[in-house]
C-alpha cells in the first residue's frame, strides 16, 4: 500500500541515516535475506504475544515493503538489526510515525521488536539509543513517544532505560475492547535541550 503525505514524515529529506552502526550492532536497511528470519519471527506466538495476532509471511512482506517505502520518503524508519560480528538478524529497531487515534498521534515513536534469541541482551536498548540519537541529531525531531500494552513489562524497561517518561494509560482503539491487550501505556521524551 503506497504511502499518503500524512503518512510520511514532513520535514522534507536533507540527511539519510540508511544505516547506523553502534558497539555490537548494525541497523541497516532491509535485504530480502531478511524476508524468512523476519516472516518467522513475526510467526512466533512467543514474540507476537503483546501484539493482537501473529502476520503471515504475505503480511511480514508487505510490512517490510512499507518500512522500505518510509526510509525513501523520510529518510529513515525501521533498521533491520543485526548482530555486527555475526551479520546474524536480530528483527527490528527504529522510528516509525505514530498511528492516528493513540496519544502521540502525528509524532514520531522509537520502536522495536526482536528475536527470542536476541532476548535480555541489552541489543534492544542500545538500538533504541542509536535511534534516539538519530531522530534528535540526525532528524531534528523535538520529542519522541513509545507505547505497548500495559502487560509488556519488557519493553517498558526499555523505555525507561532509554530516558523515556510514562505519561499515562489508553485503550488502543485498533484492539477489541474484550482482549487484554487493549490497555496500552504511553511514554514520551523530550529532545534535550
Amino acid at each position: 500500500m503506497p504511502l499518503s503525505a500524512a503518512d510520511a514524515y514532513p520535514a522534507p529529506v536533507t540527511e539519510r541515516h540508511d544505516q547506523v552502526r553502534t558497539d555490537r550492532l548494525l541497523m541497516r536497511r532491509w535485504r530480502d535475506s531478511d524476508r524468512d528470519p523476519f516472516a518467522a519471527m513475526n510467526a512466533d506466538a512467543e514474540v507476537m504475544r503483546y501484539f493482537p495476532a501473529a502476520m503471515t509471511q504475505t503480511e511480514s512482506d508487505a510490512f517490510v515493503d512499507r518500512i522500505e517505502e518510509r526510509f525513501d520518503t523520510q529518510g529513515f524508519g525501521l533498521w533491520a538489526l543485526e548482530l555486527a560480528e555475526t551479520g546474524e538478524f536480530l528483527g527490528y529497531t527504529g522510528l516509525n510515525p505514530m498511528p492516528d487515534g493513540v496519544p502521540g498521534a502525528g509524532g514520531m515513536e522509537v520502536g522495536w521488536r526482536l528475536s527470542v534469541a536476541a532476548w535480555g541482551k541489552g541489543y534492544a536498548t542500545e538500538a533504541a539509543n542509536a535511534a534516539v540519537d538519530v531522530a534528535f541529531n540526525g532528524a531534528g525531531l523535538g520529542e519522541l513517544w513509545s507505547m505497548t500494552a500495559v502487560l509488556n513489562g519488557p519493553s517498558q524497561a526499555v523505555m525507561r532505560r532509554i530516558g523515556m517518561t510514562l505519561l499515562g494509560t489508553f485503550e488502543h482503539p485498533r484492539i477489541d475492547a474484550d482482549s487484554p491487550l487493549r490497555p496500552h501505556v504511553i511514554y514520551r521524551l523530550e529532545r534535550p535541550a
